[in-house]
């Protein structure tokens, strides 16, 4: 435990480092050290903004904290990863872990040799909605879960001035939309059933333009016959629900949980079916989104200052990570194969439970 925790914000390469250093500072203790990016402009305006200084150097940064929240190009995350755990820093870092098995592995490997904390960030796992959903999933009110739809997207590949950015470089953030949007899907599914048995994926580029894809679905089949559809696209001007569970006993939808739902769903974000007089109704229930509320990024920084001053595991770690970024990235060979492609059900995923 750390009573008063000071933590660096490494990078402001993603836009969720704002957010982040946001909660920092509403905190009491204000706890955000400073901040480093490679990117010296980029982090020296990020420092002026936030009234912290900047480090130029790594090292002087990690020299002033005990902790770091990495929110560098994915490409980047193993090495800063490296880094700070070599340094004896606790980390929280930005999805996706990783862009291949391999890095996330590595870095597994960086985390135990040190023994430090790693929190992944996957807010969806923070929103008393998905625990809503959960719960309902444990309670077997639903029967048996034969069918999920998840889809998880947003609008900005419309937007020119996104399509010039990194998030749709390959080599800095590893994929497009299955893997930039789809792993909070990915984690979703994961948390709730576990691993899945095999998986089929297509991915399209419908805009065009850009060399990664700007929507795919993938298609994971678990053991018991469930299916679960996963889709991701960052075309989306509107949508409605964002995830669909179909039991034997009754379904449950959950809408305003992605960007492409949020504004534009004002109520009965979550709904179960019921029968009453002996007609099918929904009966809606009182939980309201943290998407919707607001603040959603930033429990992630919340959460990560909790799990260090109480010595809590965190509610994501590298092996969640590390399992969402399996299916993403099994998903991804099966679409550039055009064939099934099956887990190797029943093996340990490397990882740490830090």
């Amino acid at each position: 435990m750390i009573n008063n925790p000071r933590i660096a914000i490494l990078s402001f390469a993603h836009y969720h480092a704002n957010f982040w250093a946001e909660a920092l500072l509403a905190d009491a203790a204000r706890p955000l050290a400073c901040i480093w990016d490679d990117d010296a402009e980029r982090g020296k305006d990020a420092a002026a903004r936030f009234g912290v200084p900047f480090e130029a150097e790594l090292a002087a940064a990690l020299a002033t904290c005990d902790a770091v929240a990495i929110c560098a190009e994915t490409v980047k995350h193993p090495a800063l990863t490296e880094a700070a755990a070599a340094a004896g820093k606790h980390i929280l870092c930005e999805k996706p872990t990783a862009r291949t098995l391999a890095e996330a592995d590595a870095m597994a490997a960086s985390v135990n040799k040190a023994g430090v904390l790693f929190m992944q960030s996957f807010p969806k796992r923070l929103d008393p909605a998905s625990h809503a959903l959960k719960d309902l999933v444990a309670s077997g009110r639903l029967g048996q879960i034969h069918l999920v739809r998840v889809r998880h997207g947003h609008w900005y590949g419309l937007d020119p001035e996104f399509r010039k950015r990194w998030y749709v470089d390959p080599e800095l953030g590893g994929g497009g939309a299955l893997l930039d949007e789809g792993i909070h899907g990915a984690d979703l599914l994961h948390w709730f059933f576990g691993r899945p048995e095999s998986v089929t994926a297509e991915l399209a580029t419908p805009v065009g333009g850009l060399p990664v894809e700007e929507t795919g679905v993938a298609l994971f089949r678990y053991p018991g016959g469930m299916i679960a559809e996963l889709t991701t696209s960052v075309l989306l001007p509107a949508a409605e629900v964002s995830i669909e569970l179909y039991g034997t006993q009754a379904t449950a939808l959950l809408s305003a949980v992605d960007l492409a739902s949020r504004d534009i769903t004002e109520g009965a974000f979550l709904r179960v079916s019921d029968e009453r007089d002996g007609r099918k109704v929904w009966q809606d229930l009182e939980i309201t989104p943290r998407f919707k509320l607001g603040q959603f990024h930033h429990q992630n920084a919340i959460a990560f200052l909790a799990c260090l001053r109480t010595g809590k595991p965190p509610p994501a770690t590298l092996a969640d990570g590390r399992a969402a970024l399996e299916m993403i990235t099994t998903a991804y060979r099966a679409a550039a194969t055009g064939t099934r492609q099956i887990f190797p059900t029943g093996q340990d995923i490397p990882g740490t439970d830090r």
